[in-house]
């Protein structure tokens, strides 16, 4: 992860302004995974889309609701993923504003094929929780349009951070929920991220024209393309360590882990342990690495010849 800017020191549970028709309001959720808090979207003039309501905290289903003026309802319950720091308000908040749910699917939706065999295999998330329960009213799918007479969004799956992950177009501005934020790399995480997704993500992302995005936590990103070039930069350069590490031999994640974090602290290394076989699944799905036996984080991978 990049070091956090201080900047970015928003209040907690109050609107804020973001541009004509935009609000934010950040839930009283700080951690080192969520930064300040879960940033949580209002979107429109008269219908608002809910963009991530965030985790289950009453305080911040109160401030959502109260950031409702005279003139105004919620119209849409938008989840951009099922991690329970943006799913689980989704619920409490359609039932009091009698609104929808709209996502992508469960929290299983869009899961890889690799993935879905790690986890049958026996092998759980790690790093941030699952809302295992969510279920929205309405599917989403890529290149469906929400839209009311106030605004329009359009769906983008973006699986990676997640399989049921999307992000949404509102023109020249996305939202871009945990994908890319512009304090920290995000976290792929097996066998609920995928890096061979994640990076497909990015560059359909950068395929196009954006003047900002607004992500699950932290600052706007007011350079998109370059945060997008630096987040596949940063991740290449990721490959080329794991590659050279088992250029000196075959390695377990564990073994290469410690070969290639030689300064991260005892505690941090599970969460590079997850990174680095984040990196070692995707090379084996491009055949630039071969594990020795079945696929999972305690088999030797070699470099395959």
């Amino acid at each position: 992860m990049t070091q956090p800017p201080d900047d970015f020191d928003p209040p907690v549970g109050q609107p804020v302004t973001l541009s004509p028709g935009l609000r934010r309001i950040v839930a009283p959720n700080p951690s080192p995974m969520t930064y300040r808090g879960t940033n949580t979207y209002l979107v429109g003039d008269r219908d608002l889309a809910v963009i991530d309501p965030g985790p289950m905290a009453g305080a911040h289903l109160e401030a959502i609701l109260s950031a409702v003026t005279p003139g105004q309802r919620i119209s849409h319950v938008i989840v951009t993923h099922t991690h329970t720091d943006h799913s689980p308000l989704a619920r409490p908040l359609a039932e009091r504003s009698g609104t929808p749910v709209l996502a992508f699917g469960d929290a299983v939706a869009g899961r890889s094929a690799v993935m879905a065999d790690l986890a049958a295999g026996g092998m759980t998330g790690g790093g941030e929780g699952i809302d295992t329960g969510f279920l929205p009213d309405r599917r989403l799918a890529d290149g469906d349009r929400i839209e009311t007479g106030d605004w329009a969004l359009e769906v983008i799956h973006t699986p990676g951070h997640i399989g049921n992950h999307i992000a949404l177009a509102w023109g020249e501005i996305c939202f871009v929920g945990d994908h890319v934020m512009g304090w920290a790399s995000s976290l792929v995480s097996p066998p609920d991220g995928d890096l061979t997704d994640f990076m497909a993500s990015c560059r359909r992302l950068r395929g196009r024209d954006w003047s900002v995005f607004h992500a699950g936590h932290g600052a706007p990103i007011t350079d998109p393309a370059g945060r997008l070039d630096w987040l596949i930069g940063h991740r290449l350069s990721r490959e080329r360590s794991i590659l050279n590490g088992l250029g000196e031999g075959p390695a377990t994640t564990g073994q290469l882990t410690r070969r290639i974090y030689t300064d991260t602290p005892e505690p941090l290394l599970p969460a590079a342990s997850r990174n680095v076989f984040a990196h070692l699944v995707d090379l084996t799905v491009r055949e630039r690495v071969e594990p020795l036996g079945a696929l999972s984080p305690e088999v030797r991978f070699g470099l395959r010849r």
